[in-house]
């Protein structure tokens, strides 16, 4: 495991530290990331990307990025170009995202996942990951990169969004229409919805931020329950999902890089500027995805929330010092512990939680060294 601040020259030791020497000649490299949507400019930045990609071609591979047909489309309008990346950008399931293989993954209430087919098919993996929350499980990195990423559309938005319904959670016999739309009023947020024709009430899991007023309205009727389970099925789906991924590769072609730079809120996809709510920390490199995913969530831990950043929405964050939560449950509320993730990964055998954490290049060395002479452009001169 290696530590850096977000300086190039570092970025470079830890990608030499990663050796990229087991990628054979012509070996075709995804360079699965987040290209954010929109105006979502707070993603890795493209000077970062084009370092990577040229130390995959001086390996001898043949890079492209991937992501999403509509990330990938609109993707220039955040600087990601073939000309500026210095490789292709493809989308994961083709233009139609309809390229796909089929998965059998047998978990809870989804028994196949489309897999997008051009990141099946490549020879190496590079998951180079954007830390920063996430609404549905609290923080979103390496496992979410690949476990919602790596698949099409309708996997993402009518499968593993929706993981949640496996457990059941509310009781349609107990309530009434007037107790349902009363439950649907006490929603700060408006994450419960019912439907009337239907008589079904559903709770956006993704935008409940456990602040259980519902069931402060519920509690003489009793038809309705906000348990841990319901979050823990995202956690464990993106577990299962990334697995699915990782094993259409050889364990000496996957690499994994997360940049823990512009920390915010929410996800890359909402296609919006956001507040910072951490510090920027550095960057992680590793071959084992589950210590990176440890090691940076450890991190975030340890720096801590910037409290004056957490936007108005967040009107249930909990800054209790004596309460011991992570940063991003402190926003999104406790039953999104980050680290869930990671302990359904480790039980499915995809790596270890413990890890080593090396920094590179730290200060008791740069201090040594030679101060650079002051340089300028000087070439080519216009005057």
């Amino acid at each position: 495991m290696h530590q850096s601040c977000c300086l190039a020259t570092k970025v470079d030791t830890i990608i030499k530290a990663l050796d990229f020497s087991t990628i054979a000649k012509n070996d075709k490299v995804a360079i699965k990331m987040h290209l954010g949507f929109k105006d979502g400019y707070q993603t890795i930045p493209v000077f970062f990307v084009r370092r990577i990609v040229d130390a995959v071609k001086q390996a001898g591979g043949w890079p492209f990025i991937t992501d999403n047909p509509t990330a990938v489309y609109n993707a220039y309008y955040r600087g990601y170009t073939q000309e500026t990346c210095g490789c292709p950008l493809i989308p994961a399931a083709g233009v139609k995202d309809g390229y796909v293989y089929e998965t059998k993954v047998g978990y809870g209430n989804v028994e196949t996942l489309d897999m997008g087919g051009v990141l099946h098919d490549a020879d190496v993996l590079i998951d180079l990951s954007h830390a920063k929350g996430h609404n549905s499980c609290g923080y979103g990195g390496a496992f979410k990169n690949l476990a919602l990423g790596g698949y099409s559309a309708p996997s993402r938005w009518n499968k593993i969004h929706g993981i949640e319904e496996t457990f059941p959670y509310w009781d349609p016999d107990k309530c009434t229409p007037d107790h349902a739309r009363e439950l649907v009023s006490s929603c700060p947020y408006g994450s419960i919805k019912y439907d009337e024709k239907t008589h079904k009430l559903t709770v956006g899991f993704s935008d409940c931020y456990q602040c259980m007023e519902c069931i402060e309205a519920d509690k003489s009727v009793g038809c309705l329950r906000i348990s841990q389970e319901n979050f823990s099925a995202f956690q464990s789906l993106l577990a299962h999902g990334a697995k699915k991924v990782l094993e259409t590769f050889d364990d000496t072609k996957k690499f994994f890089l997360t940049f823990l730079i512009e920390i915010t809120p929410f996800c890359d996809c909402w296609g919006l500027a956001q507040p910072c709510v951490v510090n920027d920390i550095g960057v992680l490199g590793s071959r084992n995805i589950v210590a990176i995913e440890t090691a940076t969530l450890d991190l975030i831990k340890n720096e801590g929330i910037i409290e004056k950043n957490i936007p108005l929405l967040f009107k249930h964050a909990n800054l209790d010092p004596g309460i011991d939560l992570h940063p991003f449950q402190r926003l999104f509320g406790p039953m999104k512990n980050p680290y869930l993730v990671t302990q359904f990964a480790e039980k499915l055998g995809m790596g270890s939680r413990s890890y080593e954490l090396v920094e590179v290049l730290p200060a008791c060395e740069t201090v040594k060294m030679e101060i650079p002479e002051e340089q300028f452009e000087r070439q080519p001169s216009f005057y």
